[in-house]
């Protein structure tokens, strides 16, 4: 019994608050009463249902409801269940014709959200048959029902109480009128009698819209109950539709088994209740939020004062010795009035006769005389009386008191793609939304695709940017960055994906050693960057030829020499450049190359003969060179046997053919901004990959058999620079020049 009292909270309507009365399930699986349902959908201008009055349930007799019930007249039960039946009970007097009415949304206030009731509104709504019976073994339990109900076919003087209740003429009757409207030998003495109510239910849920089917099938796609006549439409072809019965038994099932979890787990409540109690106990003793707000605000209101009180003696002082030069000023001038001190003391000195001591006193009033009539014809006050510059502007404080709030956590920052990535080390940059609160420092983290969030590693920074090491290569990273104040963490970033490179990251200079053409390539001090310009020699050789201009490679080598293991580097080439060829070749064969006259490269391993396009000769032997050929914002990607893709493959991932979708010579693709180099020292191939996403472009074989350098080539002006690695970014000066596999020998014949 005290299990039951306890559980009226579960049997209340969200609308009315009350015990629920006819409940029908919406679809968000909440459970409201039919009445307020209906009131909710008028008041939301929906055009009024035609509702049946309500039966005189126990529920609803005179001394248990509530004044908004009272209005309506009684009704008869069995209306309850033709209304939600018939489509028409949502919409009175609809033509056939007039096509679907408009979408029905209901405000449903557990959710917090409109739902939508489907185009014949609370006519799809089924009633909670299970909830009327729980409400009903309720009100019995607690009493609530104990409402005598009489019998329907007494005459009005004498009606006795009911002592039964026919499920089938959903009737309640006395002893007497029982037996007198179902006699034996008659179909009716088949009924089926339960305990007398006011409110009977249908014995099973039927179909809403099939009138009298029964709901035998679930589809379980759909999350709804069928109708053998439901389960042939074409909505439900190719769901899963399970019997109600088992649908029925896996559901109990799976709510036993979740009701035994929390019953067994009555610890984990409990202790969880008590940190909720510390928790609010918490909220009502710390007060020292509220103390630092009152704290704060009397520290501005003192230091109002204390400058109220600093700019009013400014004021005062001013005023003082305004108002004594003024005084002075009246003092001198009431000296000249006719009976006064100047005038009178003139009129007596004008009375001496003696020439030498009339002279030797009157020089000075002569002088206080003319300076006298000078301040009367240029009369000015020696003092401004107003006080106009002592005027405060308060209206920028204004505002910054106005905007006086308490402090926000930061807002999710925004990752700097252009210069984020993934070299030797992670590098991730990022920046704060104009508007955001400062952040006092960064929380990064990071951790390989796969891991859940919140499972990777954790990095903290104070800057705008983090380098993050020790990764595995040729694994994807997910990076977020959030930051944290006074008021906590903010949000998370969105997520970034960087993929690391497939091999360690070789660190090389662009070697000067070998006879640079000074006046075709420079190298920067750094020795990271190379121009190509068109020098003197290159503007002679066009200006002697007439027909064809000869045009000069010139050749640049990393000043390191591979003999083993797997290496990458990244570089990025100038779009605008002219011609530019990025690759590896045998260091012998380009020494070789170096040592014949620039313009003519060597007729055996001419970089244009197709060795650099991966294609093998004859002897089936491995070129010396691999190169790949970019220029004009574009990169040309041969094809051949030896390729790692074919044609098809470009074609399907949208690259374009340079030559027409015929033509077997190779695809053009545009420049990525960075290339990405991956030599196989053991296995004879270098693969070239766009180094942003490290998505492959074209992979071929070398000849290994020896040192091989990378290698870079210019035909006509361009430009291009190897990536930095992450690690040197924050270095000031050059980082020490350090050879990374092997020292070169450099032959000088």
């Amino acid at each position: 019994s005290s299990n039951m009292k306890s559980m009226e909270q579960e049997l209340l309507c969200p609308v009315c608050k009350d015990i629920v009365k006819q409940p029908i399930v919406l679809p968000c699986l909440h459970s409201v009463c039919l009445m307020c349902a209906s009131e909710v959908l008028v008041q939301s201008g929906y055009p009024q249902p035609e509702l049946p009055p309500e039966p005189n349930s126990p529920a609803s007799t005179p001394n248990t409801r509530s004044p908004r019930q009272m209005r309506r007249p009684m009704p008869k039960s069995d209306r309850v269940d033709r209304l939600l039946r018939s489509g028409s009970g949502t919409y009175p007097g609809r033509r056939r014709k007039e096509g679907p009415p408009p979408l029905m949304l209901f405000p449903c206030a557990p959710c917090g959200r409109d739902v939508e009731l489907g185009e014949r509104g609370l006519a799809e709504c089924m009633r909670n048959l299970t909830l009327e019976r729980i409400v009903e073994r309720y009100r019995h339990t607690v009493s609530l029902g104990s409402v005598a109900v009489m019998c329907q076919f007494c005459k009005p003087p004498q009606a006795l109480e009911a002592t039964k209740g026919c499920a089938d003429c959903r009737a309640s009757f006395c002893n007497e009128c029982f037996k007198l409207y179902h006699p034996w030998g008659t179909p009716r003495a088949q009924h089926e009698h339960v305990q007398p109510t006011l409110n009977f239910r249908p014995k099973v849920l039927t179909c809403p819209e099939h009138d009298q089917e029964r709901l035998q099938f679930y589809c379980k796609s759909c999350q709804m109950l069928l109708c053998s006549l439901c389960k042939l439409r074409r909505i439900h072809a190719g769901h899963k539709i399970a019997p109600v019965t088992q649908a029925y038994q896996t559901l109990k099932d799976k709510i036993t088994k979740e009701l035994n979890y929390i019953l067994s787990n009555q610890d984990m409540v409990l202790t969880q209740i008590t940190q909720l109690e510390n928790a609010i106990t918490q909220t009502e003793v710390r007060v020292s939020a509220k103390e630092q707000l009152f704290h704060c605000v009397k520290e501005i209101m003192a230091l109002l004062t204390e400058r109220q009180t600093m700019l009013a003696q400014a004021l005062e002082s001013s005023r003082q010795r305004r108002a004594e030069a003024l005084a002075n000023q009246v003092t001198e001038k009431r000296s000249l009035l006719e009976h006064a001190g100047l005038m009178a003391f003139t009129q007596e000195l004008l009375k001496e006769n003696d020439p030498s001591s009339f002279v030797h006193t009157a020089r000075i009033t002569h002088n206080r005389l003319a300076q006298s009539i000078e301040s009367m014809q240029r009369f000015s006050l020696s003092a401004d009386p107003s006080f106009r510059h002592f005027q405060l502007d308060v209206s920028r404080e204004l505002k910054l008191l106005t905007d006086l709030n308490f402090i926000q956590a930061p807002l999710a920052p925004v990752i700097d793609t252009q210069r984020t990535l993934a070299y030797d080390q992670l590098f991730l940059c990022w920046r704060s939304p104009q508007d955001s609160t400062p952040a006092w420092h960064y929380s990064v983290e990071f951790r390989r695709r796969g891991v859940v969030p919140g499972g990777g590693r954790l990095e903290e920074v104070t800057g705008t940017c983090a380098v993050i090491d020790r990764l595995e290569m040729d694994s994807v990273y997910v990076l977020r960055v959030r930051g944290c104040n006074k008021a906590g963490f903010g949000e998370y970033s969105e997520e970034v994906y960087l993929h690391t490179p497939p091999a360690p990251v070789l660190n090389f200079y662009l070697d000067s050693r070998w006879g640079l053409h000074a006046d075709r390539l420079v190298v920067s001090k750094e020795q990271r960057c190379a121009r190509s310009v068109p020098g003197l020699s290159l503007l002679q050789a066009a200006d002697r030829a007439l027909t064809s201009c000869h045009l000069t490679a010139d050749l640049l080598v990393g000043d390191v020499a591979i003999t083993q293991g797997r290496h990458y580097w990244a570089c990025s080439v100038e779009p605008g450049s002219y011609l530019v060829k990025v690759g590896v070749g045998l260091e012998s064969k380009l020494q070789e190359w170096f040592h014949l006259p620039q313009d003519m490269a060597s007729p055996r391993y001419d970089p244009d003969s197709g060795h650099d396009s991966g294609a093998e000769d004859s002897s089936d032997s491995p070129p010396p060179f691999s190169f790949l050929t970019m220029g004009m914002g574009k990169i040309f990607l041969p094809s051949s046997a030896n390729s790692h893709h074919t044609n098809a493959n470009y074609r399907e991932s949208g690259f374009t053919n340079g030559n027409g979708p015929s033509s077997p010579t190779g695809v053009t693709y545009p420049l990525p901004p960075r290339l990405g180099v991956c030599l196989d020292f053991e296995k004879g191939r270098v693969t070239f990959y766009d180094a942003h996403s490290l998505r492959p472009l074209w992979e071929g074989p070398v000849d290994c058999s020896a040192p091989v350098c990378p290698a870079f080539c210019f035909i006509g002006g361009g430009a291009l620079q190897l990536q930095e690695l992450v690690a040197n970014r924050n270095a000031n000066q050059t980082p020490v020049r350090r050879v990374t596999i092997q020292s070169r020998v450099t032959k000088l014949n």
